[in-house]
């Protein structure tokens, strides 16, 4: 071997020394170097775990916020709804009792109407019966009886309307 240029007892002092070197670094520094790698690959994989879970918490609460979005628009909506059709009945009541108040003003504007006509026929009337029997006393010449002939031409003016009526 030492035609190749290889000595022996130098080569087995360097393998020796190699394994020693070996040994040593893998006890001092190779397992506390994978241990120190595979606890942080371990923080890692728990930092990424918890990045995932808080991913989910956000989309679960994203979905929980449009469902209340969701929710309290269709609350808003039948409260819409509910408004539009209490202010409809309202107006609609308020029409009504607009209608029965007009009406009732128009009956009682009749029966006024009513009342001071017959009131002005009567007053017609008795104004007839006076110059009528002032007439005739006038042309007969003589006082005629008030009662009898206002009694006379009532009973006529009253057949004379039963006639228009009839």
């Amino acid at each position: 071997m030492e035609a190749l240029g290889i000595n022996l007892p130098v080569l087995i002092s360097q393998i020796i020394a190699f394994l020693i070197l070996f040994g040593l670094l893998s006890v001092v520094a190779y397992k506390p170097l994978l241990k120190m790698l595979d606890e942080r690959a371990n923080k890692i994989k728990e930092s990424m775990d918890l990045a995932e879970e808080v991913k989910q918490q956000s989309k679960n609460a994203e979905q929980e916020v449009k469902n209340q979005l969701s929710s309290a628009s269709k609350k808003g909506q039948e409260l819409i709804t509910m408004a539009n059709a209490t202010s409809d009945e309202i107006r609609a009541k308020a029409q009504e009792l607009a209608k029965k108040d007009a009406d009732l003003i128009i009956l009682r504007a009749r029966e006024a109407i009513n009342a001071e006509r017959d009131l002005a026929i009567d007053d017609l009337r008795r104004e007839f019966s006076d110059l009528t029997i002032l007439a005739a006393g006038k042309v007969i010449g003589e006082t005629l009886d008030k009662k009898s002939h206002k009694e006379l031409i009532d009973k006529i003016l009253n057949e004379s309307q039963s006639m228009k009526k009839g």
